[in-house]
């Protein structure tokens, strides 16, 4: 039988006081809201010794309300914690495909996508999509898919293809051309 190490007894115990359930997410909710109101200054601004200002006890009190609505449901906590698990692996996905890639290039200069733009769109998409999944299945929402897939015949099939087929060709048809570039510098 394996022995508990101290450090497991540890994370146990936070665990039964409540941090990942309570703290934690009250603690991210908070930060969130909070940041969200102070960037948008919804709740207006303030002169204080000549300086503009925002409203901090407003916003701190509003996130501070909003954060303990969410730790009050069992189902949105249960689903920040699923969520903040999965992203946290696609950050470690990206970060290893970065370790990769970087393989490849010499030592002597830095690897950034930034000189890559369209590799670097193309991830940026992926990790959008892989973020609306995790959300998808943390709501459940990925259950009603699963049950169209298991009702998909010919008929669907068909029908979907020919759908984005035209609307692919509408887009085609009516798009408007860019302009040249090599007749700009004439």
């Amino acid at each position: 039988m394996v022995e508990e190490s101290a450090f497991r007894g540890m994370i146990g115990f936070l665990n039964k006081i409540g941090v990942y359930d309570v703290i934690l997410p009250f603690l991210l909710v908070f930060t969130i809201i909070f940041a969200i109101l102070e960037k948008t200054k919804i709740f207006g601004t303030e002169k204080i010794d000549g300086k503009e200002m925002t409203k901090k006890n407003i916003d701190a009190m509003v996130a501070f309300v909003i954060a303990f609505l969410v730790i009050a449901s069992t189902r949105l906590v249960g689903i920040i914690n699923e969520v903040m698990a999965n992203v946290v692996l696609l950050v470690i996905l990206g970060v290893c495909f970065l370790l990769l890639v970087g393989v490849f290039f010499a030592g002597d200069k830095e690897f950034s996508l930034e000189k890559f733009p369209t590799w670097q769109n193309i991830f940026m998409v992926l990790m959008f999509i892989g973020i609306v999944v995790i959300f998808l299945n943390a709501l459940g929402w990925l259950h009603y898919l699963e049950i169209l897939f298991e009702n998909w015949n010919a008929e669907w099939a068909s029908s979907i293809i020919f759908i984005v087929i035209i609307i692919g060709f509408i887009a085609w048809i009516t798009r408007t051309p860019k302009e040249d570039s090599k007749s700009d510098k004439k």
